[in-house]
């Protein structure tokens, strides 16, 4: 293996899908060598290139979503255009989807046609609520997905209504899941000696099983977590406070020494007491105590605080906004932002790759591509179709 190899070198991955949580799956796998080709339908394309902020027309998010993909065009919903997926499909290892469940067989190329021309085939199915059971036909986003899989209705202020994260958390963790499966997977038919399989991943079920002990509480105690806003509820003190210049430190302090180390920091050897000494004292008086502190972080500007607290060996973090991510120096020294060059923009900042490989570490090697940029490419190419046959399927609207 050369030194600029990648782990996934040799993988390809067929990505048909939109929006956020199959692209980003086939991100993930184009991040570390794995040759992605990106479908989008002709004339429009996948709708990212038109969400949040745009640029000459096209959102930077999609640069970042898309990097390290080749993107052709194809009509799905033309007998032509499943034609050429059933080509493909003899071609990659993996393929990516996340249409509403029964889409692809209705146009003829579900996991059973495409196994029949690849019996090695492994797909990723990504929807809201899964291939089967009584929600499946139902539309799903990860939205959507995140209120049912329970996450909703944690997060916010108890006296408020549930709020959402901020990002399309639903997605994205889906989206990990998928990478993840796909690896094992790929590993079962390719080390074990095992089949091709299809995977199914449900966005609610992804965002389900991050929800702790919530199970066995309702089970046992039929008891219900509540939002509990920045606290941990039973477990103290961890929460964020208020600095003198305005800013917010989050300190997490609720192991027994760290909170003895806290007294020490803050000159309060009055808390460092017998009831205090162990997490249940401490979470019976978990307001007392995050006052107090409060009352010591006030007193000082947010990074006067975390000298101290760092000092001490005390978890803290300032609450970043991407300002103060751009700025930060552990970020910059762990390549965390990257430039990349973008036809017309220059040198475009993204985020950077992780997790970080000693031997193989991924690479970007471009950024999200044109509507279209591989046709050539991957038609005459891999395909070896001719140029009269790719010119046909331009004209018809197939490609």
């Amino acid at each position: 293996m050369s030194k600029n190899e990648m782990p996934l070198e040799g993988v390809k991955v067929l990505e048909l899908g939109s929006l956020i949580a199959g692209p980003f799956a086939g991100r993930l796998f184009a991040e570390f060598g794995a040759e992605v080709i990106k479908v989008e339908p002709p004339s429009t394309g996948d709708p990212l290139r038109k969400w949040r902020l745009l640029k000459d027309d096209t959102s930077l998010w999609w640069y970042v979503q898309s990097r390290n993909k080749k993107c052709i065009t194809l009509n799905l919903r033309e007998k032509e255009g499943q034609e050429i997926i059933k080509k493909l499909a003899k071609e990659v290892d993996i393929i990516i989807e996340n249409f509403k469940p029964g889409t692809l067989e209705k146009w003829g190329i579900g996991y059973d046609e495409l196994k029949k021309i690849n019996p090695k085939i492994i797909m990723i199915r990504i929807s809201g609520y899964g291939q089967d059971g009584p929600y499946s036909q139902k539309p799903g986003f990860g939205s959507i997905g995140e209120a049912l899989g329970g996450i909703r209705y944690l997060t916010g202020y108890p006296d408020l209504p549930p709020v959402r994260t901020g990002i399309s958390i639903g997605d994205s963790i889906a989206a990990i899941y998928a990478v993840m499966s796909g690896m094992m997977a790929l590993y079962y038919r390719d080390v074990k000696g095992g089949e091709g399989q299809y995977i199914d991943v449900a966005l609610y079920e992804a965002i389900f099983s991050l929800m702790e002990s919530m199970v066995p509480e309702y089970d046992q105690f039929k008891f219900i977590r509540e939002r509990s806003g920045n606290t941990l509820p039973g477990i103290a003190p961890s929460n964020i406070y208020l600095c003198k210049d305005g800013k917010y430190i989050a300190i997490g302090a609720n192991g027994d020494s760290i909170f003895k180390r806290l007294t020490k920091a803050m000159n309060r050897d009055d808390l460092d007491c017998e009831e205090f000494a162990h997490n249940d004292g401490r979470a019976k008086k978990m307001e007392y105590l995050d006052k107090q502190i409060e009352a010591w972080t006030k007193t000082m500007p947010m990074k006067e605080v975390l000298k101290i607290l760092d000092e001490y060996q005390i978890p803290a973090g300032a609450i970043y906004n991407i300002e103060d991510i751009f700025n930060d120096i552990h970020y910059k020294a762990r390549d965390m932002i990257k430039d990349v060059e973008v036809e017309n923009i220059g040198k475009l900042k993204m985020p950077g790759i992780m997790p970080k490989f000693s031997k193989t570490p991924g690479r970007i090697k471009w950024a999200g591509a044109k509507l279209g940029e591989h046709n050539k490419e991957i038609y005459e190419k891999m395909l070896n179709l001719s140029k009269t046959e790719v010119e046909n399927l331009k004209e018809k609207g197939i490609i």
